[in-house]
């Protein structure tokens, strides 16, 4: 009796201790937990950092690493068969779907700026870009002052045309954009003459360029609006869920993962089409690893 009773007082203990660990839960780790899912937002058309394969399924860089927070939540929750939910999103709508807790991660091409912290919180910076243009080679523009009194074609819900506006160079420029759903629409605008330029991320840029029919009809302008960050974006004012994003994207940076990674997405070829985008580590990405940081822009 007296050892039966022993085991009703531990499993009751066990009992009480998993309700308390539940109760100690907060934000998205509670949501996951009381749900038994986690929803991941991601892009369709950002190459190669988050985007969809021949199978329609979403495949990338970011995604990658996103696939190691949702690891560490199986093992932080202890819940080995957390079913994980895919949910595309643009850059019009990642903030409002990632507020709403329609998605607990957003897993793209997002520049973590100080006006966007305003409203969400990034994990560490797992991209550094610079914001510029692609035209045809046939165009004759070869400095973004060029692109005075023509068209231009950037993704809704991005910071690139504003940046053009502000910019030294251009600020005085007369200049008419129109907006893509996603960067692939934004692309075929230029692509296609409706636009005489592209403006955006150097990375998406040289993304959008390999995929196409004719890569070297397209050139990138060696000219930079700014340098932006990148990262996930999580839920502002989650210090649990950030804590376990800022530890397992430091850890895999710290351990030189990171760089098998990097050179799998952006230095290899990569489906569908088994093309590279051909671009190397950085000096500032290179710097981003070495010492991981959520600074924004």
């Amino acid at each position: 009796m007296k050892a039966n009773k022993l085991i009703a007082v531990l499993i009751g203990a066990g009992a009480l201790a998993g309700t308390a660990q539940a109760q100690d839960l907060t934000g998205t780790l509670k949501k996951v937990k009381d749900t038994g899912s986690i929803t991941i937002g991601h892009r369709e058309s950002s190459v190669p950092f988050s985007y969809l394969d021949d199978k329609q399924q979403p495949i990338g860089y970011a995604m990658d690493l996103c696939m190691k927070i949702v690891d560490a939540v199986k093992t932080e929750l202890k819940l080995p068969n957390l079913k994980v939910n895919l949910q595309p999103v643009t850059s019009s709508n990642r903030i409002p779907l990632l507020q709403n807790g329609t998605i607990d991660l957003e897993c793209g091409s997002t520049t973590n700026s100080t006006a966007r912290q305003q409203q969400v919180s990034f994990g560490p910076t797992y991209f550094v870009i610079n914001v510029t243009a692609a035209v045809k080679k046939s165009s004759n523009i070869n400095a973004l002052a060029d692109l005075a009194g023509k068209t231009v074609s950037t993704t809704s819900g991005t910071t690139s045309v504003p940046l053009l506006k502000a910019y030294e160079k251009t600020k005085n420029a007369e200049v008419k954009e129109i907006y893509g759903k996603d960067h692939a629409e934004s692309f075929l605008l230029m692509a296609d003459d409706r636009a005489a330029a592209f403006v955006m991320d150097d990375i998406l840029l040289a993304g959008q360029i390999a995929n196409s029919r004719n890569p070297n009809d397209f050139k990138i302008i060696p000219e930079s609006l700014r340098a932006e960050p990148y990262s996930m974006m999580l839920r502002k004012d989650d210090p649990q869920f950030k804590a376990l994003v800022d530890k397992t994207i430091g850890g895999v940076m710290k351990s030189g993962e990171i760089e098998k990674i990097y050179n799998k997405w952006f230095t290899s070829p990569i489906p569908p089409k088994n093309i590279n985008v051909n671009f190397p580590m950085t000096p500032a990405i290179k710097e981003a690893f070495k010492n991981p940081n959520d600074k924004g822009v």
